[in-house]
């Protein structure tokens, strides 16, 4: 079984459904058995057409229906799939919904996915959990084995030794790269014509990345080394690598900062004919030096500033590390014995620049949304700044900003708040574990522990949240309860005497309404002289016309009857029903509170 289908098992068996539930394999569609080659598929295709093409049905006189055009799509389909020995290898291990998810997983329905995680079984979701666990331990294990290394935990111990995860991780990611290199240019996707098709991981970006995480490797075993005095090497030709692989970061992220960001028409402009006739490594040569955009405006060009944006700090985030190095080193070589506050200046300095640049960024973003929108931060703005505002947009030709353009810079403004609040916590978090480490260094009395405990605690917080949500999810039934409540309501419609059982409902005949009408002659009127429901449902309704004289006068109206008592019925039965669904039980009302008020007044 390849690696990827065994990984895939591994990671998703839960969120698959059973092959019994997937219906008619792609064995049975084409009749043919598991172990079949492709001369028998092959026969079977042709066979099975003949049966089920559409054509070849309506020749034989049966009705085509849809089902019988799904059934040869399908069949068609399964010959696609089992002819292909890499598709069928998929198909053999993870069946067709499975398939169909590793070949697009955007197509599945996460509901489906939900339900069938819910319903799979305690081993499935264990799988799941494992891979977390061993991500947490991945993690957090080499940062806990230097910890108690600088405790002296180990004894006499080897770093060689203790940074054995580092290894590992190192042996993986080179094993990455030179997979990368090896695996050959990126084939051009059918839909991209060959004059636009320009490769994202040309030969050069991969070896220099190889080339530069072998720099960063070669540092690591000689500050190994080092650190175990097997070489006497002094520390800045340990720190040399170092220094080489910071230098190739800061080259690529100056160029990233000082990149145009142009239209289509400003480069064409500029290069002096179309883009299209560029051949490839022309096309190259623009991508290094160029960001195209459709327009100085919009998510594109705002994701383009974000990225020379980001290029500047970067590169204040790696002068501000060489300038620690050279320090550091200095302090080591010379034995100087300077105050290790001192070393982490640029440190701080960084992390000051970070949070001022975020702030910046804000304050732009506000302006920016002030200048379209005065009202935005001022609802109240005056009328000269409102009749100033009027003037500018007739000289710009300016329209009025849309409600949707004004939902749109709002929310630009919340991102940017969003952003600077994110970036604020998260250096200010930073700042506070990097004083516990330079406190540590200079002489503190507390574990090397206590400084990555916050990480530890976080990452256990989330492995339990995670384990809770794993084995502790179950389907739920929409329907529970229901029957319980239907019968609820039942019972108590039956003791108010509204019906009996389902069953005993018999539809009314021709004499039932002659019985009815004379069963309501003959009801007497109440002791507060009101007749019935069912004897004044059949009287027409009271009608209010207006007469000049006398105002207001109804009519089917009888002196016994008040218009009051009409609403005292219904306000009747609707208690005696509502009282019923909650004890089961028939109630008995007062007469006396159901009568309304004397002093009620209709109008």
């Amino acid at each position: 079984m390849r690696f990827d289908i065994a990984f895939f098992l591994c990671c998703c068996r839960s969120f698959l459904t059973s092959r019994q539930s997937e219906g008619e394999s792609f064995y049975d569609l084409l009749g043919v058995d598991k172990h079949a080659n492709q001369d028998e598929l092959k026969r079977a295709y042709k066979r099975q057409s003949l049966q089920m093409h559409p054509d070849k049905l309506a020749q034989k006189g049966k009705t085509v229906t849809a089902e019988d055009r799904d059934r040869f799509t399908r069949m068609r389909n399964a010959y696609e799939v089992l002819s292909d020995p890499r598709r069928r290898e998929t198909y053999d291990a993870v069946g067709e919904r499975g398939m169909k998810w590793m070949e697009d997983p955007l197509s599945v329905d996460p509901q489906e996915l939900a339900h069938n995680f819910a319903t799979s079984s305690i081993l499935d979701r264990s799988k799941i959990f494992a891979i977390f666990l061993a991500i947490y331990v991945a993690v957090f294990l080499l940062p806990i084995l230097i910890c108690l290394m600088a405790d002296g935990t180990f004894g006499g111990a080897k770093w060689v030794a203790v940074l054995t995860p580092l290894w590992i991780w190192d042996v993986l990611i080179l094993f990455y790269h030179t997979r990368v290199i090896l695996m050959g240019p990126i084939k051009r996707p059918e839909h991209i014509p060959e004059t636009e098709w320009v490769d994202p991981l040309p030969m050069n970006k991969r070896v220099s990345a190889l080339v530069r995480f072998g720099f960063l490797v070669l540092f690591q075993v000689l500050l190994a080394l080092k650190m175990d005095a097997f070489i006497a090497f002094p520390w800045w030709a340990v720190f040399i690598p170092l220094y080489c692989w910071e230098v190739m970061a800061l080259r690529k992220k100056i160029m990233l900062a000082n990149i145009n960001i142009v239209t289509h028409a400003e480069l064409e402009l500029a290069i002096g004919k179309n883009f299209a006739a560029c051949d490839a490594a022309e096309r190259e040569d623009i991508h290094r030096r160029f960001i195209l955009v459709p327009a100085k405006s919009g998510l594109m060009y705002e994701a383009a500033c974000r990225i020379k944006a980001e290029a500047k700090m970067d590169v204040v985030r790696i002068l501000a590390r060489v300038v620690f190095t050279v320090l550091l080193v200095l302090n080591l070589d010379l034995g100087e014995e300077w105050s290790w506050w001192i070393v982490f200046i640029p440190i701080f300095v960084m992390v000051a620049c970070i949070i001022g640049s975020a702030f910046h960024k804000w304050v732009e973003v506000q302006a920016e949304a002030a200048k379209r929108d005065p009202s935005l931060f001022d609802p109240n703005a005056d009328v000269e700044q409102g009749y100033a505002q009027m003037d500018d947009n007739a000289k710009n030709d300016d329209k009025p900003l849309t409600d949707e353009e004004r939902e749109e810079l709002k929310a630009k403004v919340a991102q940017a708040a969003y952003r600077v609040v994110g970036t604020c916590c998260s250096q200010c978090f930073f700042l506070v574990i990097l004083c516990f480490m330079v406190a540590k260094i200079q002489g503190a009395g507390y574990s090397w522990l206590v400084i990555i405990s916050p990480f530890l605690a976080a990452g256990g917080i989330v492995l339990c949240c995670l384990a809770c949500t794993i084995f502790c999810l179950s389907e739920v039934d929409e329907n529970a309860g229901l029957a319980d409540f239907d019968t609820r309501v039942h019972e108590a419609t039956t003791a108010a005497g509204y019906g009996s059982t389902h069953d005993s409902y018999t539809p009314p005949t021709e004499q039932q309404p002659q019985q009815h009408d004379q069963a309501q002659q003959s009801v007497p009127l109440s002791s507060t002289g009101t007749r019935t429901v069912e004897e004044r449902t059949t009287k027409p309704p009271p009608i209010a016309t207006w007469d000049p004289e006398k105002g207001q006068v109804w009519q089917n109206v009888t002196e016994e009857e008040d218009t009051y008592e009409v609403i005292s019925a219904p306000k009747q039965e609707e208690t005696d029903l509502l009282g019923n669904i909650d004890a089961v039980q028939p109630t008995s009302i007062d007469p006396t509170l159901s009568e309304a008020s004397e002093d009620f007044d209709l109008d």
